[in-house]
């Protein structure tokens, strides 16, 4: 026990040995002002474990990036949640705070427009207050979500979120000046959206659409595109000394693999672009 559980404890009892602050120089004399359990925690930071997506609406990543406002110092925050295995981003909504009440609300309204059943639904995202708040936790509790998050201050835990905030904000008509208004900024992030998720195809599910891959359009997409490359290689053979181009379907999508090596996370977050 430390000395702030002894003392207590033996007032408790009518017994008074010595202060807090005796009872610890005692123990530094002795060399004994260490954890003494069994429980000690790590100091190593694991990995998150592995999550995999073999189809949409089972693992979503989210996170908030700072827009900048017209005041000085002062930020927008966008809310974004993306579906891992089609990268559809399935809510993104601007708001003047950062708050774990409207993460929970948020959440909430997004699984009822997109009509998900939220239990046993993976939610990852960082550490920050909005992601792991009280209100936040307890929402995802109720609605029988599976709450994952990354390390702390490692970004390649989330490659997702973050490399899609990149592609926002490298977009040719993102704002090189702040936002005016919050309604601005919005509007901003809704067309954004749209062109991600129907028009952006994606280098990391065989270059289709989120939109088309989310509502099993890609399968008739690839197969056509296979189609093409196969007539081509029948008119000129010699132009193909192996087969054409792989436009497979990408099957599985796995969220910080268990074998991946630091070389493999840099990788990953370059591919979730």
């Amino acid at each position: 026990m430390s000395p702030n559980q002894i003392v207590p404890k033996l007032a408790d009892n009518g017994i008074y040995l010595a202060s807090e602050s005796t009872f610890y120089r005692i123990l530094k004399e002795q060399k004994m002002v260490n954890h003494r359990l069994d429980s000690k925690p790590s100091t190593k930071r694991y990995r998150p474990e592995e999550k995999v997506a073999t189809g949409p609406c089972q693992v979503w990543s989210w996170d908030i990036t700072y827009l900048r406002s017209p005041v000085k110092g002062s930020f927008y925050y966008l809310y974004m949640f993306i579906d891992v295995w089609s990268r559809k981003i399935m809510a993104a909504q601007v708001f003047d705070e950062e708050s774990m009440e409207l993460s929970a609300e948020l959440f909430t309204r997004t699984c009822f427009v997109h009509g998900v059943r939220p239990e046993g639904l993976v939610l990852h995202s960082d550490n920050g207050g909005p992601m792991k708040g009280s209100t936040m936790l307890a929402t995802l509790q109720q609605l029988g979500v599976v709450p994952s998050f990354s390390r702390p201050k490692v970004s390649d835990d989330n490659p997702y979120s973050e490399s899609l905030f990149r592609t926002m904000k490298y977009r040719p008509n993102y704002p090189a000046k702040a936002f005016q208004s919050l309604e601005q900024a919005q509007s901003w992030t809704d067309d954004f959206v749209c062109w991600y998720n129907t028009e952006h195809l994606h280098s990391s599910i065989s270059f289709t659409a989120p939109d088309d891959r989310h509502y099993g359009r890609d399968e008739n997409i690839l197969r056509k595109r296979h189609d093409v490359y196969e007539k081509a290689r029948l008119i000129n053979p010699v132009r193909w000394s192996r087969r054409t181009r792989n436009w497979n379907q990408i099957e599985i999508v796995r969220l910080n693999p268990e074998s991946e090596n630091s070389a493999g996370q840099h990788h990953q977050f370059k591919e979730a672009i």
